[in-house]
């Protein structure tokens, strides 16, 4: 059996039909002609369907051994896609813990009156069975939850939550089918925001859905080309240039990482470490179980609150302040004030998140390099 690696090398190499080129050609056209007013061809229009969208789309399917993939606009794009397969006023739940943008923008379409939502602590068993016994329709799962890297057992969430009658989507962002892959443990919707690691230079942005049945994958694309949340021709050919490396991307940023949050563990300004990798992480049998590796992101606390938290982003120089992650490059944030502001600061307490909690997206930089950058966070925080 080809390994998914090759797979993802190989995707839409050698398809050109008119030239044979090696690489695919990027289609910008945005109609496509038609045989007879009663007659067209596969392409008609480039909101509908695209050979490039096309390629993407069938590489995503391939890795997380889908019935099929809608490529989105971004992963925000993907997350309120899901949301068309429920129905007004349906309940949604929903990580307590989740991303701040996700956290966003369920609450908002819950004071629409488009949805229910109920944000709950997954990772508590009483909770979430007091929640599924509120006959959700849909269950939405993140782990590594962001910021907190808090792990989750995919297939005992999806089990309870199918037996509620809900359907299950787990973003899966933080790890991409390279580390994990949703449907084989249950869930019925993968989704991430391609922006991250599928493409990996920080350059565009993006998001997919993989639904594991047709029905789904019908019923996303009709409502993607209806509302117009298909990503663009340029921004799928790039992407799929970006996923052919994401393998050996993901295994050394990995491999940073896991070093990183040893060195974590020793300073004596770091009150807490949160990375799947480490033995003592919660749930880290968990994830020896379900995944590929822990991935590369992880979150420390240090001491001192706010201020040493950003005097301690200021003093570094090769991780960048930046809310984003999954890049080649090495990225810091301070969710407080950056990715998780949007939340209510009651919802972030009540998440977990401290004022003094600080994210990493490892990069592929050289180890000495960045324990060295590290390093004078440290120096001007004592």
């Amino acid at each position: 059996m080809t390994e998914p690696k090759t797979k993802i090398v190989q995707a839409g190499i050698g398809s050109d039909p008119a030239h044979g080129s090696v690489a695919p050609p990027l289609y910008l056209s945005s109609t496509y002609l038609w045989p007879s007013p009663s007659e067209k061809r596969e392409y008609d229009y480039g909101r509908s369907n695209n050979p490039n969208r096309d390629f993407l789309a069938e590489a995503l399917t391939e890795m997380d051994g889908g019935a099929g993939a809608v490529v989105t606009t971004s992963g925000m794009a993907a997350i309120d896609l899901v949301l068309n397969l429920i129905n007004a006023d349906d309940l949604v739940i929903a990580p307590h813990d989740c991303y701040g943008g996700t956290h966003r923008l369920l609450t908002h379409r819950a004071a629409q009156g488009r949805i229910r939502v109920a944000f709950v602590d997954q990772g508590d068993a009483a909770a979430l069975a007091d929640a599924l016994s509120r006959s959700p329709a849909l269950v939405m799962i993140e782990t590594p939850s962001n910021p907190l890297m808090r792990i989750l057992d995919v297939k005992a969430v999806c089990s309870a939550a199918k037996a509620a009658g809900a359907i299950t989507v787990v973003d899966n962002t933080f790890l991409s089918p390279l580390r994990l892959r949703p449907l084989d443990l249950g869930a019925d919707i993968a989704l991430q925001s391609t922006t991250k690691y599928i493409n990996g230079h920080s350059d565009i942005i993006g998001g997919c859905v993989v639904a594991k049945s047709p029905e789904h994958v019908e019923q996303l694309a009709w409502w993607a080309n209806a509302a117009g949340v298909t990503a663009s021709a340029f921004d799928c050919h790039q992407t799929l240039r970006g996923l052919r490396t994401l393998a050996l991307r993901l295994d050394a940023a990995e491999s940073n990482a896991k070093a990183i949050a040893q060195y974590l563990t020793q300073q004596t300004h770091v009150t807490a470490v949160h990375y799947p990798g480490l033995k003592t992480h919660e749930g880290h049998d968990i994830v020896m179980a379900q995944q590929a590796g822990p991935g590369a992101m992880l979150s420390f606390e240090v001491a001192g609150g706010l201020d040493a938290a950003t005097r301690f982003c200021q003093a570094l120089e090769l991780f960048k302040l930046a809310a984003s992650l999954g890049g080649v490059e090495s990225l810091i944030c301070l969710p407080e004030t950056m990715t998780h502001r949007g939340m209510e600061e009651s919802a972030r307490r009540e998440a977990g998140i401290s004022e003094s909690l600080l994210r990493l997206s490892v990069g592929i930089e050289a180890k000495r390099d960045l324990f060295a950058d590290l390093m004078k966070g440290f120096a001007d925080i004592q």
